[in-house]
């Protein structure tokens, strides 16, 4: 998919959600975080799209969900058979727990247990057993990273209130789109635009 193919989708969800920016951003849900340019230098997080979830007492998690590596699972793991049909790669989660395979899985049921929903339709599989389902039963439809972000009580707020994200909705289209190229700077982009004129 093209950076032209990306943009109506961008543009729709934007429509759909300006009147969230009005409001302080609800982190008890699942949002989409965007970088701000100013963490553009920043290796792990500079031009970064995540998909966050509240984990209680203020603590937060979530998945870096725009940074593809030129790995794939089946040169993770070459003795898996479902492994070697995934032809997409792996990508980067976070910093935490980085030698560990996480999945975003998009569809009406998840791989069960070892899982949790972060929206209708999205679910992260958390451990190996799920993860082994999700390559399973539908890979096209999942992304697979390594690593996550975790955030302790209250770090993810201080974090915007610092000026460093977007909060913006969240939605499976921007989580897990066909292609992440050109994702980042549009939505920044929109972003700014939208936070301007509040």
């Amino acid at each position: 998919m093209s950076r032209r193919n990306v943009l109506p989708i961008v543009a729709a969800f934007f429509l759909a959600c300006l009147a969230g920016f009005a409001q302080a951003a609800d982190l008890s849900r699942t949002v989409i975080l965007v970088a701000k340019p100013e963490l553009r230098a920043d290796p792990i997080f500079g031009s970064a799209i995540l998909v966050v979830t509240s984990i209680g007492g203020e603590q937060h998690a979530g998945f870096i969900v725009n940074h593809p590596t030129s790995v794939t699972l089946g040169s993770v793991f070459p003795e898996d058979g479902p492994a070697q049909k995934v032809v997409n790669p792996i990508y980067v989660g976070g910093p935490v727990d980085s030698e560990v395979i996480f999945a975003l899985v998009q569809g009406g049921e998840g791989p069960g247990k070892g899982s949790i929903q972060l929206m209708p339709g999205v679910f992260a599989a958390l451990n190996s057993q799920a993860v082994d389902r999700a390559i399973a039963a539908d890979p096209e439809r999942t992304r697979f990273l390594a690593g996550l972000v975790v955030w302790k009580p209250g770090e993810l707020r201080d974090e915007i209130k610092q000026g460093l994200w977007y909060v913006l909705e969240a939605d499976p289209a921007l989580i897990l789109p066909a292609s992440t190229e050109g994702l980042w700077e549009e939505l920044a982009r929109r972003s700014k635009i939208a936070a301007e004129a509040i």
